[in-house]
């Protein structure tokens, strides 16, 4: 993966799999990292959020994840479309 690159959510739960695999055969954390070209700052924050999700589960994190910032944009339009329609209702504006 080239550098300021960001893997989607399937290749980092498969490099977050292969450096499990490479941990249990006896490699340490760091070594395994170094071999799958992460650094340990990022394993450990990938483990935190995708730790157990397998392939499809984390894509369809992902895709619930861009669906709900959409829907809070859409929320947010319409409260303010609301609230200038208020006031102009009320004469405020």
């Amino acid at each position: 993966m080239k550098r300021g690159q960001r893997p989607s959510a399937e290749q980092v739960v498969l490099m977050l799999r292969q450096i499990e695999v490479q941990t249990a055969q006896g490699k340490s954390v760091a070594v395994a990292c170094k071999e799958a070209d992460v650094s340990e700052q990022s394993y450990y924050r990938w483990r935190k959020e995708y730790g157990g999700l397998k392939v499809d589960q984390a894509r369809r994190m992902k895709d619930l994840e861009r669906e709900n910032t959409r829907l809070r944009r859409l929320v947010a339009d319409l409260s303010l479309e609301k609230q200038v329609l208020a006031d102009v209702a009320s004469g405020n504006l």
